[in-house]
């Protein structure tokens, strides 16, 4: 045999029974370690030497010793063991350490959410064992679906309103909101059970110039609209000038009510639900670190 051709998985099994006979200094020696009988071991030699074409050692009453070329098939054998050992290494390694970048676009006033999901997936995805860079972008909805179409964002968090049918969309959160007052308007004193519709219709009102779904907008449509806001920050703004009544999400209000500054009118009534959720490309290229940010993602969902 003048050469080697590609090596199965059965000649490699072979080079090492051939390594533990040689380092056992014997077939009967090695016996016990392979956990096979002398005759086996012994067929298993025989085909490599046929396989390979030359005799690699001496078996007899002399005892066991290599012949040249098995002294050069031993250490040549080392060296493919030890780079196999290395190649399944190497991958394992790869299995837990993830690197790449992430480019994230969320939509502005979500990090008080009191669900984390996002939170919790990113501190998985940056771990010290992994290498990833993280770049948020903290945009209105229609930047973060536009980035993610475009490809310059991996992933986006919005709210479910006009997405496009490209996306992808994996619920996250639902979002409540309530209509509120500051401490400094006229029906902030007034308790609930005397609170009219009357008031409330009557009050001026803040109209948001940001997408919502149809049980939001008919909401705002019944209210005295006198105002707009381009986002919720700014929605809080007027809120707090104590003229205005608006819709506000629980969890960007709950500051303002800890410190007596806001409060929630008719809670009961005067409120609906948005949910958030996040959104990839139905095309997206594979991409470990995307694929693992949504892993991650689910597992915290999983285990809120």
């Amino acid at each position: 045999m003048a050469s080697l051709g590609q090596m199965s998985d059965y000649e490699i099994r072979l080079v090492r029974i051939f390594k533990t006979v040689v380092e056992c200094g014997g077939f009967t020696a090695a016996e016990t370690t392979l956990g096979i009988s002398r005759s086996a071991i012994s067929q298993h030699m025989s085909d490599l030497e046929s396989r390979l074409g030359f005799s690699l050692c001496q078996r007899g009453r002399g005892g066991f010793s290599l012949t040249e070329e098995g002294k050069e098939i031993y250490q040549a054998g080392l060296t493919l063991l030890t780079a196999l050992e290395t190649f399944k290494s190497d991958v394992n390694a790869l299995h837990h350490t993830i690197k790449g970048e992430l480019n994230i676009g969320i939509t502005d006033n979500l990090v008080t959410l009191p669900a984390m999901d996002v939170t919790h997936a990113l501190a998985a995805l940056t771990a010290p064992h992994h290498a990833v860079t993280v770049n948020i972008h903290m945009e209105p909805s229609d930047a973060v679906i536009r980035g993610v179409m475009d490809g310059h964002l991996h992933v986006g968090v919005v709210p479910a309103v006009n997405l496009p049918t490209s996306l992808e969309t994996r619920l996250l959160y639902d979002e409540p909101s309530y209509l509120y007052c500051s401490a400094d308007h006229p029906l902030f004193a007034i308790p609930d059970e005397s609170l009219s519709n009357d008031h409330i219709m009557s009050a001026a009102a803040i109209q948001p110039r940001y997408p919502l779904p149809e049980e939001a907008r008919q909401a705002h449509d019944a209210l005295n609209l006198q105002a707009s806001a381009s986002d919720r920050e700014g929605a809080a703004f007027l809120i707090l000038t104590g003229r205005f009544i608006g819709f506000l999400p629980q969890h960007v209000a709950a500051q303002w009510v800890a410190a007596g500054k806001m409060r929630a009118l008719h809670s009961a009534a005067q409120h609906y639900r948005i949910p958030f959720v996040l959104v990839t490309r139905h095309d997206r290229r594979p991409n470990r670190v995307v694929d693992a940010f949504l892993g991650f993602i689910k597992s915290a969902k999983e285990h809120a």
